[in-house]
C-alpha cells in the first residue's frame, strides 16, 4: 500500500496550516520578513517534480498560481503590497516535494538575492498573523471556487 502522505517536521515547525487544495497541504511561512506560502504535493515519497504524473504537475502549477495571489492578498491585507513573486522548489535542506512562493519587496531584507539562510525569521505579531492567514486562506477558497476545483 506504501507510505501515508504526511508533511517533513522542518516544514511543520516553521509554518502554519492555510488549507487544504486539490493537490496540496499549503502552509504560511511564519517570517514575518516575507509574505509566504509553501504548498507540498499530497504524495508519499515525492521528491523531485518528476516524481509528479502530468496531471498532478499541471495541478501543482495552477496551485503555485493561487499561491501567488494569496500571498499578494496577505500582503496587500498588512500594508506591504508584494512587488516580485519567487518561486522555487529547492529541497536541499528538506528534501519533500514543496514549492515556495514568496511575496518580494525592493525593501526586504534579502533584496536582491535569495531569502533562504539570511538572518533569523521574524514571527508574526498574532494579530498581524491571524490578518495574514485569515486573508491568504480566502484567496485561496476564492481562487479554489472559480477553479472548479
Amino acid at each position: 500500500m506504501g507510505e501515508p502522505f504526511s508533511v517533513a517536521p522542518a516544514i511543520l515547525a516553521t509554518s502554519v496550516p492555510l488549507l487544504s487544495l486539490g493537490l496540496c497541504e499549503a502552509r504560511l511561512q511564519s517570517d514575518a520578513r516575507y509574505p509566504w506560502i509553501v504548498l507540498i504535493p499530497r504524495r508519499p515519497g515525492a521528491r523531485e517534480l518528476e516524481h509528479l504524473g502530468p496531471a498532478d504537475r499541471a495541478r501543482l502549477m495552477e496551485e503555485t498560481v493561487a499561491a501567488g495571489q494569496a500571498v499578494r492578498a496577505a500582503a496587500a491585507a498588512l500594508g506591504r503590497p508584494v512587488e516580485k513573486l519567487n518561486v522555487g522548489a529547492l529541497g536541499n535542506v528538506t528534501p519533500q516535494l514543496h514549492v515556495h512562493v514568496v511575496g518580494r519587496r525592493v525593501d526586504d531584507p534579502a533584496w536582491p538575492g535569495p531569502v533562504w539562510g539570511l538572518g533569523e525569521a521574524l514571527p508574526y505579531p498574532p494579530a498581524q498573523l491571524a490578518a495574514a492567514v485569515e486573508t491568504a486562506v480566502e484567496a485561496l477558497k476564492g481562487l479554489a471556487l472559480k477553479a472548479g476545483a
